[in-house]
């Protein structure tokens, strides 16, 4: 199976991404799930969630404020509540929701709106109409996430609240054929930055400098969102912080990276580690067994072996200096990939071993490893993000990663260049200091 990427603009000379199959078919799958559990509706307020049933978005910039919120009552199509004139854009160029399906409707800002303004008690109402309509009020309402306010009115209403994140998890769990172009497109996008990134890196290039080249190169390639860079140098990789700084780079140095940005709503998560002119034989080691522990991983996937199965071929916390796998969580990690990350399966043995999730054909995920460097400081970070075929699996991530890479100038001294592996004190001169004392 070749996963297959092309251009980023729609031609009438090549089928690319069918966005109207993308649609029908998310929708289809989330109908099917719903009519088969014990839930009368599914209310949504999670952005992702609303996109995958609705087909909407409006900006990035909402994503965490909980405002709007869509309706799949069972046997039906979704309603949708936006925000203010969002409401009137989607009847204008939204025409699979219909006229009647687009409403404006606000939930309370997160609280930003008095409680005495009502706007929790509206949300309800909303809810309960749509339901006593479709004879639904009796059954079980499934719902994502939700403002507190927003659960008491609903409740308030007599409207019985169940977890609904389970069923869109399970919906978005197998990709469709067109949900996995795109995420091989963002991976694409994201091979291009690691390029740029390789390129300049060097001494004197601050961690937040290589975060704006990574933005950069992916909002001119036409990301919709850069979620993250993580950008991790020097002493700073180990243990693993999670988060980039001012920090300027020095040669000798590793720097691991991970870049996270969504194409057309999908998602990557995506490391890769350098080094800066050179490496020490400590770093080397590191990065060896990093891969080699992801590999094991990689090359065991494949329909009908389980999540339990992978985490067995990783090491355990207590094995690179964490007193348990909680302690350790995310460093020898798995999660799927799609219009959010993390999504199902969760690959970690903090939960796996206990708790397995057979992998089947058409899930996309990333696996993630690290293992830090016998120097006590430094680090290597792999990962590779792949879509699970018939027979095994195929990696989307393409930038080079069998070994570690060693980015920045190549310099050279009287003799030739430099070696790419050398310890980091280069000031000591070994052949002058072997002689007696």
């Amino acid at each position: 199976m070749a996963i297959k990427t092309y251009g980023l603009m729609g031609v009438d000379w090549e089928e690319r991404v069918n966005f109207e199959r993308l649609r029908a078919e998310r929708l289809a799958r989330i109908k099917k799930l719903l009519r088969a559990s014990e839930m009368g509706a599914l209310l949504c307020f999670d952005m992702n969630n609303i996109r995958y049933i609705t087909a909407t978005h409006i900006g990035t910039w909402a994503m965490d404020k909980l405002a709007r919120f869509s309706l799949l009552p069972r046997d039906d199509e979704p309603i949708m509540w936006d925000f203010g004139s969002a409401a009137r854009h989607h009847k204008l160029y939204c025409p699979w929701l219909g006229d009647d399906r687009s409403r404006a409707g606000i939930s309370t800002q997160r609280g930003a709106m008095s409680p005495e303004s009502g706007r929790a008690e509206d949300v309800a109402k909303k809810i309960r109409i749509e339901l006593e309509e479709r004879g639904l009020l009796n059954e079980p309402v499934g719902v994502d996430v939700v403002e507190m306010p927003v659960l008491f009115a609903l409740q308030a209403e007599g409207i019985k609240v169940v977890d609904g994140q389970q069923l869109m998890q399970k919906a978005r769990v197998i990709k469709t054929q067109d949900e996995i172009t795109l995420l091989a497109t963002a991976c694409m996008m994201v091979d291009a930055a690691y390029d740029e990134l390789y390129r300049a890196l060097r001494p004197g290039i601050r961690e937040n400098e290589c975060v704006g080249l990574v933005n950069k190169v992916l909002y001119d390639l036409g990301s919709e969102h850069v979620e993250g860079v993580n950008a991790i140098s020097g002493e700073r990789c180990s243990p693993h912080p999670h988060v980039y700084t001012d920090r300027a780079l020095r040669p000798g140095d590793p720097a691991y990276f991970d870049i996270l940005h969504s194409y057309n709503g999908y998602r990557t998560c995506y490391y890769r580690t350098f080094v800066v002119g050179s490496a020490s034989q400590a770093q080397v080691d590191a990065y060896k067994y990093c891969r080699d522990i992801l590999d094991r991983a990689v090359n065991a996937i494949k329909p009908g072996v389980t999540t339990a199965d992978i985490v067995k071929l990783w090491p355990k916390a207590e094995e690179f200096g964490f007193p348990n796998e909680e302690a350790a969580f995310a460093l020898q990690y798995g999660h799927g990939v799609g219009l959010s990350i993390w999504e199902k399966p969760i690959f970690s043995r903090l939960v796996s071993l206990d708790h397995p999730e057979v992998i089947e054909e058409g899930m996309v995920f990333a696996l993630e490893t690290f293992w830090p460097a016998a120097d006590g400081w430094s680090a290597a970070r792999i990962e590779e993000q792949l879509i699970v075929t018939k027979d095994g699996c195929e990696v989307i991530t393409r930038f080079p990663a069998e070994k570690l890479l060693v980015a920045g100038v190549r310099y050279y001294s009287v003799d030739g260049p430099l070696p790419t592996t050398r310890e980091t004190q280069s000031n000591l001169n070994v052949e002058a200091n072997t002689g007696d004392q």
